[in-house]
C-alpha cells in the first residue's frame, strides 16, 4: 500500500516520477494499491472558490466540490502508469467501496467493500484509489477531513492485509519538531502509535490523527517517507515492539485553534454536559477545557476549538449562553498551543516543571494547560510560539540522538 500526498503529485513531472516509483514496486513482485491526494494546492483553491461565493457553504456541497480534486489525480496517474507499459485502473472513493457515516466534511469510515479492488489485483493491475472520500449510507459523497487520504490508505491497508502502508510526502520522516522552525530538528527513525497520536493531535502535520488511530487499532505498520528520494523515513508501530523510549520524543505546536470563553455560567450539575453536548451535536471538536473556580454561584468556562469550526461554535455558544442566562461569550484567535510528547515521561517525574520553568525563563505566559500520560500542552500567545518551540527543543536536548 502506498499513499502520495498533494505535493508529491503537484505537477505532471512529479506525477510521472510517482508513476515510475509505483511501477518499480510492482516489478519487485508486489501487488500495489496506491492512494492519491489532489494535485498540489487544488483542495485549498476549491475551498477559496467556495468561500468567495458564501462565507458558510453547505457542507454537503463542499464534499461534492472537494472530492473532484482527487478524481483528476487518480485518472492522470493511471494514464502515466499505462504509458510505462503497466496496466492500471482508477477508482473514486465510492467506487472503491468506502462506506462512511453521514457527517459531511469529517466523515468516519464504517465499512470497506473492497471486492472490486481485489478482482482488479487478481488481474495483475495496479489499483489507484482517490483519497479523502467515500459514500455515506444515504448515498451522498463524503470527505474524511483534512489529511483524509492518510486514513483512506491505512484503512485499505488494514482491509486488504497489506504488509506495510507507505505514506509518501514532501518530508523524509517524522522530526523532533518542524525543521522550518528549528533547523536542528532531528528525524526520528521509529516512533510508537501512542506518541504519533499525541503528535498529530497537537499540531504535527505529517499524519492525520484519525489515520494513526486506525493504524493502531488494526496494527498497520506505517512508514512515512519522502517521495523525492530513496531514504528510509520513520516507522510508526506498536510500543511493545520497541526498545525503551526517550523521555521526550518531540515538541509540537498548533496555530490553528481559537479560544472560546463563556462568562458567568451558573455553577450547578449538568451545565458542562449541556455546553459540550451541544457542541458535539454540531460536530465541533473541543480540545482543552478550563473551568474557573466558582464565585458566588457562577463560573467562566473556556475551551479551544479548531478555527475552521469557529463559525459553528459561535452559533452553538450563542444559543447555550441564552439558554443558561450566562453573561456573554468571547473569542480569541491569537493563541497557539505548544506540546511535549514522549512515552518516557510516564516514568520520569519533573518534565512538567522543567517545561513550565523554561517558558517562564523566556517570559512566555501560560494561559491553559492540558496533560496526558505522554503529553503536556500549554496554550500561549501565538506570537511567542516559535520562541517557545525553540526554547523547549533546546531545553530537552532533542537535537541529540537519544542514548
Amino acid at each position: 500500500m502506498q499513499k502520495y500526498g498533494g505535493t508529491s503529485v503537484a505537477n505532471i513531472d512529479r506525477l510521472k516520477k510517482v508513476a515510475e516509483r509505483v511501477v518499480k514496486t510492482k516489478q519487485k513482485g508486489y501487488n500495489v494499491v496506491v492512494v492519491v491526494s489532489a494535485l498540489g494546492d487544488t483542495t485549498d483553491e476549491l475551498v477559496k472558490k467556495a468561500h468567495a461565493i458564501t462565507p458558510n457553504p453547505p457542507e454537503r456541497e463542499m464534499d461534492v466540490l472537494l472530492a473532484t480534486g482527487e478524481h483528476v489525480s487518480i485518472s492522470l496517474l493511471a494514464m502515466a502508469i499505462e504509458a510505462l507499459g503497466q496496466s492500471a485502473i482508477s477508482f473514486s472513493g465510492p467506487q472503491a467501496g468506502i462506506v462512511t457515516d453521514t457527517a459531511h466534511t469529517k466523515a468516519k469510515i464504517m465499512d470497506i467493500r473492497a471486492d472490486r479492488l481485489v478482482d482488479e489485483l487478481k488481474e495483475d493491475k495496479i489499483v489507484i484509489v482517490a483519497g479523502f472520500q467515500g459514500e455515506s449510507f444515504e448515498q451522498n459523497i463524503t470527505t474524511l477531513g483534512r489529511g483524509g487520504s492518510d486514513l483512506t490508505a491505512i484503512a485499505l491497508a488494514a482491509k486488504l492485509g497489506a504488509e506495510r502502508c507507505e505514506i509518501y510526502t514532501d518530508v523524509d520522516g517524522v522530526y523532533t519538531t518542524n525543521p522550518r522552525v528549528v533547523k536542528e530538528a532531528r528525524k526520528i527513525p521509529v516512533i510508537s502509535y501512542a506518541e504519533m497520536l499525541e503528535m498529530a493531535a497537537t499540531g504535527a502535520e505529517v499524519m492525520q490523527l484519525r489515520a494513526v488511530e486506525y493504524g493502531r487499532n488494526y496494527d498497520v505498520e506505517i512508514h512515512v517517507r519522502s517521495s523525492f528520494n530513496e531514504e528510509e523515513g520513520t516507522v510508526i508501530k506498536g510500543e511493545d515492539e520497541m526498545t525503551e523510549q526517550p523521555i521526550i520524543s518531540a515538541v509540537t505546536f498548533d496555530t490553528s485553534q481559537a479560544k472560546v470563553t463563556i462568562q458567568r455560567v451558573p455553577d450547578r450539575p449538568g451545565i458542562a454536559a449541556s455546553v459540550f453536548g451541544s457542541l458535539a451535536e454540531a460536530n465541533v471538536n473541543v480540545d482543552m477545557i478550563l473551568q474557573n473556580v466558582s464565585e458566588k454561584g457562577f463560573t467562566d468556562i473556556s475551551f479551544t476549538v479548531d478555527e475552521n469550526d469557529l463559525v459553528k461554535a459561535k452559533e452553538v455558544v450563542q444559543q447555550v449562553t441564552d439558554d443558561l442566562d450566562a453573561a456573554g461569550s468571547s473569542y480569541d484567535n491569537g493563541i497557539a498551543s505548544v506540546s511535549l510528547v514522549g512515552a518516557g515521561m510516564r516514568t520520569h517525574p519533573g518534565v512538567a516543571a522543567r517545561m513550565f520553568s523554561t517558558l517562564a525563563e523566556n517570559k512566555i505566559n501560560i494561559e491553559m494547560i492540558s496533560t496526558s500520560p505522554i503529553k503536556i500542552s500549554c496554550v500561549i500567545r501565538r506570537e511567542r510560539m516559535e520562541d517557545a518551540v525553540r526554547a523547549l527543543h533546546q531545553a530537552f536536548s532533542l537535537e541529540k540522538n537519544p542514548t
